[in-house]
């Protein structure tokens, strides 16, 4: 399958039961992630890092997997990104900050692990505000992210880069935090579904702290049903809910318009209802 940046992207959800049913290879769904970004973000600059060979690699071992009869559940070959908070083992973890521009973690923090054991394909770190307070400023060294539907507007934050990034199609799943509103800002600025979710239900271990007492960790995805795709398990975790999703109102961003008059269709999956993954809650 060829990477169509032009074309609709799939939700979460849809890309989980597509590859279930056997329609789309993990590498397809990657290339496609990797073809929007180099197509887009340097408009959007939601991404601070892609890892585009690393992603690749665990792309083909998902499909490896799928194909012996492996999969580990239905996170398995989705991707996504990590707002840049949450360390990575080997990968560069900044907090989009010049202090932290030589951090490379030795380890995962928990959520990128949990997503990790179940399959899912880090594709890159995503922008956010310096250590995840603040706002939007040029003397750093990333630029802030811009908002999809018209770029010369705010994202809201501080999931900057998480809120830019699924709202343009270029991941279907993301992971914020939320402090005072770093997940619902963005969510709501960008049109898109986010979970606060309850305090001490998912592991903050590895991610760079703003406030321990108020620090929430959460995903961000076009829908509802997809936003609540990492809350669920099979075996071995159990059900988590994870707190009131924002409401998942979508139409084509201003920057897709003119590559994707077809996105509208895109709309059909948000009456869908979720699939399964990893829960991310402490185990």
């Amino acid at each position: 399958m060829r990477a169509d940046p032009a074309a609709p992207p799939l939700t979460a959800t849809a890309a989980s039961r597509a590859l279930a049913a056997g329609r789309i290879s993990a590498v397809a769904l990657v290339e496609d992630s990797l073809a929007r970004i180099a197509a887009h973000d340097k408009a959007l600059n939601s991404f601070v890092l892609v890892v585009a060979e690393e992603a690749r690699r665990a792309a083909r071992a998902a499909d490896r997997a799928r194909k012996a009869g492996r999969a580990r559940g239905p996170l398995h070959g989705v991707p996504f990104g990590l707002k840049d908070i949450y360390e990575t083992a080997g990968i560069r973890t900044t907090a989009h900050s010049r202090l932290l521009l030589d951090h490379v973690p030795k380890q995962d923090s928990t959520v990128a692990r949990k997503l990790n054991d179940a399959g899912a394909i880090l594709v890159g770190k995503l922008a956010t505000h310096e250590f995840a307070t603040g706002g939007p400023a040029y003397d750093l060294p990333f630029p802030p992210a811009r908002n999809p539907w018209n770029i010369k507007r705010f994202t809201g934050g501080s999931s900057s880069g998480s809120g830019a990034a699924v709202a343009a199609g270029l991941v279907p799943l993301a992971m914020g935090s939320d402090t005072s509103g770093s997940i619902r800002g963005p969510a709501g600025y960008c049109g898109i579904a986010g979970f606060k979710p309850t305090y001490g239900v998912v592991s903050r271990s590895g991610v760079i702290p703003l406030a321990n007492s108020l620090d929430h960790c959460g995903p961000m995805a076009w829908t509802v049903g997809a936003s609540s795709a990492p809350s669920w398990s099979r075996s071995r975790c159990r059900r988590t809910r994870i707190g009131t999703p924002a409401a998942a109102s979508f139409s084509t961003p201003r920057l897709m318009r003119s590559t994707s008059a077809t996105w509208a269709s895109g709309r059909r999956d948000m009456r869908r209802s979720p699939a399964p993954g990893c829960s991310l809650a402490r185990s």
